[in-house]
């Protein structure tokens, strides 16, 4: 389940006397099968234009969609894989060879085995998995001569941890494209943040604490971020975990061995130049140890912010070093 993020921004009220070149538009609106958010610092609304855009990444990436670029290369059908899917594929593939194996693409017959909410449990075994594993591995499958080969034809691609991110950045593209500086795109809970808001300060972004969303009361920010020219991912389902021995255990399977983790981390916020790299590295720190995180972050010019689950529903936080520079005074 992927994580919403609440974005913090003041409400402009658009009057005769704001418009033209200083008033911010908001365009809101549904797309994979989420709510985007678009805020930005122009004379007009382009809300048909990003619409066209989206549409545009619906038609590519949109595994639901049997006309989809990613559906046909998935059902095997003849198709040539658009900018969309190869920009995303090869940056995927790129992200699995840093992560080790932790981000992969090729995972969907694992997570299908164990079921939504590991409703399957009971009826794993380890030679179901030795099975399925045979159909999963992103280095079983690459981009050659214009196409996708697979080492199987049974192999399935998912770009859900990486997609909507990817979204955000082409939105923010666009609007750059049209001389706009000042932005916020977030769809789906992910964020490509650029300029100031309407009060002239970076973007306020609310990142939520680990609490039961069946409780809409109880929703809480574990804290507030502030982002100019960055994008920022949150991955993790700690609304929708399981209980082992006391402790909390996300919903999510380790592509690498095709178990469960069995790690406490709740949620994974990434903090990145664009969001597409949050969005997957968000995934792969909700499985990657905390040295490993560590030590990839570093690499990748990261932030990040980890929420760890403890006994007795106690939660606490691991962060990068230079985390808390994202965090207002006023929090």
């Amino acid at each position: 389940m992927r994580i919403f993020i609440c974005v913090l921004v003041s409400i402009l009220i658009l009057c005769g006397c704001n418009s033209g070149k200083n008033a911010y538009q908001e365009d809101t609106g549904e797309i994979f099968h989420t709510m985007y958010s678009i805020k930005y610092k122009y004379d007009r609304s382009l809300k048909k234009e990003i619409e066209a855009e989206l549409a545009k990444f619906d038609d590519s990436l949109n595994p639901f969609k049997p006309t989809s670029v990613i559906s046909k290369i998935n059902n095997n059908e003849e198709v040539v894989p658009d900018t969309f899917f190869v920009n995303v594929f090869n940056r995927a593939k790129e992200i699995s060879r840093i992560s080790g194996g932790l981000f992969d693409i090729t995972v969907s017959p694992l997570i299908n085995a164990w079921g939504f909410g590991f409703k399957n449990m009971d009826t794993v075994t380890p030679e179901i998995l030795d099975s399925l594993r045979q159909i999963v591995g992103y280095e079983k499958i690459s981009f050659e001569d214009g196409k996708i080969v697979k080492e199987d034809p049974r192999m399935h691609i998912s770009t859900s941890a990486i997609a909507k991110g990817y979204s955000a950045d082409v939105i923010a593209n666009l609007l750059s494209s049209y001389g706009i500086t000042d932005y916020m795109v977030e769809i789906g809970g992910e964020v490509n943040a650029k300029g100031l808001n309407a009060k002239g300060e970076c973007w306020h972004i609310g990142i939520d604490k680990p609490v039961d969303e069946r409780i809409p009361s109880q929703r809480e920010y574990e804290t507030i971020i502030e982002l100019c020219d960055k994008s920022v991912a949150t991955s993790g389902n700690y609304r929708n975990f399981y209980i082992k021995d006391g402790k909390k255990y996300a919903h999510t399977i380790d592509p690498t061995t095709g178990y469960p983790s069995e790690n406490n981390i709740l949620s994974a916020t990434v903090i990145a130049d664009d969001c597409m790299s949050a969005d997957a590295f968000a995934t792969v720190f909700m499985l990657a140890d905390t040295a490993a995180t560590r030590e990839i972050a570093l690499k990748e010019n990261l932030s990040y912010m980890l929420i760890l689950g403890g006994e007795d529903g106690i939660t606490y936080t691991v962060s990068s070093a230079d985390f808390d520079k994202y965090i207002p005074d006023i929090f």
